[in-house]
């Protein structure tokens, strides 16, 4: 695995490192000792998996609120995804800004996104799954989230929802200015 570390503290690129021959490909996607030595401490306790059937399907931003923030690993096993982090640490240098990036089978990567970042997606393709790697157990009724289009935020969504949940499409604005 290679790390890559971005713009916004914490939050990486991960890079696999496949093994080709005539069968395909084999690949770790996490390992808590290469986790370590790249700086993120990660020991997974839930996996879940989201099913897309539309294109343009949007999800969050959804994210914990203190003390249960979780820490999670995001990768596109089927389709394509826009995966966006928003930084949502008060006392992060980049507090406030986000990052996206196009995930996707073929691109045979993921993205770490630490505890106190928001998260969302959109998809790209119909049939687009994504698996979650999650570094902490979900809390009912810690979960929180914010508007998809937030200007706060000046997310590039690169194409406009068509599907989207009511809850979703209701979250607030953030202040940022506290």
């Amino acid at each position: 695995m290679r790390f890559t570390v971005t713009e916004i503290p914490g939050v990486v690129v991960v890079e696999l490192d496949p093994h080709r021959d005539e069968r395909g490909f084999f690949a770790r996607s996490f390992c808590e000792e290469e986790f370590a030595k790249a700086g993120i401490s990660m020991r997974v306790v839930q996996t879940s998996i989201s099913h897309n059937p539309v294109a343009r399907t949007l999800r969050g931003i959804h994210f914990q609120h203190p003390p249960y923030e979780e820490p999670k690993l995001v990768q596109c096993v089927r389709g394509r995804l826009w995966d966006v982090a928003v930084d949502l640490r008060a006392n992060s240098p980049t507090y406030g800004r986000s990052l996206g990036i196009e995930l996707a089978p073929e691109r045979e990567c993921l993205l770490y996104i630490p505890p106190g970042c928001g998260h969302g997606f959109i998809t790209l393709e119909d049939r687009t799954d994504v698996l979650y790697f999650m570094g902490a157990a979900f809390v009912p009724g810690a979960g929180g989230g914010i508007l998809w289009n937030d200007p706060a935020f000046s997310i590039s969504w690169p194409v406009e929802p068509v599907v989207i949940s009511e809850r979703d499409a209701s979250y607030p604005t953030f202040n940022v200015d506290g």
